[in-house]
């Protein structure tokens, strides 16, 4: 469960998904991708991850604005798992 993480643009968002220790999926929103799976990892990031943990970041995708990253979280969370796995096949090919 280990991916590369990128330091998101100073002035955007990053949308990611990570995969729990349980093998699940959580999608969220931060303008420091660093800093917020330091959180997710430490018991302090989302009370889904908390139980969780270790997380690892499978997924992430640059937006400009805060606005678009909520609309691109939430269209990742309508998605069912197997939409998701899609994504983060696709962000390994590519990577």
């Amino acid at each position: 469960m280990s991916a590369t993480i990128e330091r998101s643009p100073p002035t955007g968002w990053v949308v990611y998904i990570v995969r729990c220790a349980d093998d699940s999926l959580y999608t969220g929103i931060t303008t420091d991708l660093t800093r917020r799976m330091e959180q997710h990892n430490s018991g302090k990031g989302a009370r889904y991850t908390r139980s969780r943990s270790p997380v690892a970041v499978v997924y992430q995708e640059a937006v400009l604005t805060v606005g678009d990253a909520l609309r691109r979280e939430r269209a990742i969370k309508a998605l069912p798992r197997t939409g998701k796995e899609q994504l983060v096949r696709a962000a390994r090919r590519s990577a």
